[in-house]
């Protein structure tokens, strides 16, 4: 069984995240095999830490339980800082998105490297994501 692990904020849940879980899944079952995907949440008061001028419109559990729903999740964890919640958990895939490239993920990566995971840089889906979302939200208006 191949475990693929995936962090991130998750917040206004749309049609990118979904396609990322759903090819973070297929990654994990490239050998046919059972797979298993773990996503870890960010936690809300730590979002800040790292986007300072981030507007959140969902709760930390509410965005948990969105995640939750998606058929491809296996398990929903809470991470404050990615280059330690890759510590805790096993898993053979770190799925990173190609904007994630702050000192945490650097750092995250090369953890997972040392410690003989894979990383797999996933391209954002095409058209979409929360800030185009907020601005078709603004348009409607």
């Amino acid at each position: 069984m191949s475990t693929c692990f995936t962090v991130g904020v998750f917040d206004l849940f749309h049609y990118g995240h979904k396609e990322l879980f759903r090819r973070a899944k297929e990654c994990a079952n490239n050998g046919g095999g059972v797979s298993k995907l773990i996503v870890a949440v960010q936690d809300g008061n730590s979002i800040l830490k790292y986007k300072p001028n981030a507007k959140i419109i969902y709760t930390t559990k509410e965005r948990i339980e969105m995640v939750e729903q998606c058929r491809y999740v296996d398990q929903v964890v809470i991470y404050t800082d990615v280059d330690k919640i890759v510590k805790e958990f096993d898993f053979d895939i770190f799925i990173v998105g190609s904007d994630q490239i702050h000192d945490g993920f650097l750092r995250a990566e090369k953890y997972c490297l040392q410690h003989g995971r894979k990383i797999f840089r996933l391209p954002r889906t095409m058209g979409i994501s929360t800030s185009v979302l907020r601005e078709r939200l603004i348009k409607l208006e």
